[in-house]
């Protein structure tokens, strides 16, 4: 089904764990990290270049999300962590077992804390500090109220599991379609 898009940088190249799945479509530049049991989507980039980035165990980096940072700053994904589709992650750290939301933007020096969900579409401004164990939302993103009992809790709790599973299915079970283009 094609390669994944491993590119090294200026001599730096990236390191992905054995156990990792990294879809054949998504591209990793450079000083990229990806961890056990992590996972990185079709289309997804992680540029690498100018920066760190360090993909945590058991997260997930989801379809056409884009992740970097400015140069000289580490972008750490913690362990357990959802990175939506189609994220601008520009920022500092995602803590464990946090999810961002579809189409969500986290921009330079950012910090969304651990046990947080970050709502679709939000943006999170430069420099901002989400604190952890929070339902975050809006343009600028702000804490709206606690995580616990609400129905974001589910997702916190089983989000990281579910793409582990699944990314063991596509691992097995996606195949190039003879005759595609590629």
């Amino acid at each position: 089904m094609g390669g994944m898009h491993l590119i090294e940088f200026e001599g730096r190249r990236p390191s992905v764990h054995p156990d990792a799945w990294i879809a054949p479509t998504a591209t990793l530049i450079g000083d990229v990290t990806v961890e056990k049991g992590a996972s990185v989507w079709y289309g997804a980039v992680l540029r690498g270049d100018v920066c760190t980035i360090v993909v945590r165990e058991g997260s997930n980096i989801q379809d056409n999300s884009v992740l970097h940072a400015g140069p000289d700053q580490t972008l750490v994904v913690g362990p357990n962590a959802t990175v939506g589709h189609a994220c601008v992650v520009h920022c500092t750290s995602v803590g464990e077992q946090s999810l961002v939301g579809n189409g969500s933007i986290l921009l330079d020096g950012a910090t969304v804390g651990p046990r947080t969900l970050v709502a679709a579409g939000s943006v999170v401004t430069p420099g901002a500090e989400i604190p952890g164990g929070v339902v975050a939302a809006g343009s600028p993103a702000s804490a709206r109220k606690p995580i616990e009992g609400t129905s974001s809790e589910f997702w916190i709790e089983t989000n990281a599991a579910y793409y582990g599973e699944l990314a063991g299915r596509h691992r097995d079970g996606a195949r190039a379609v003879e005759g595609s283009a590629g």
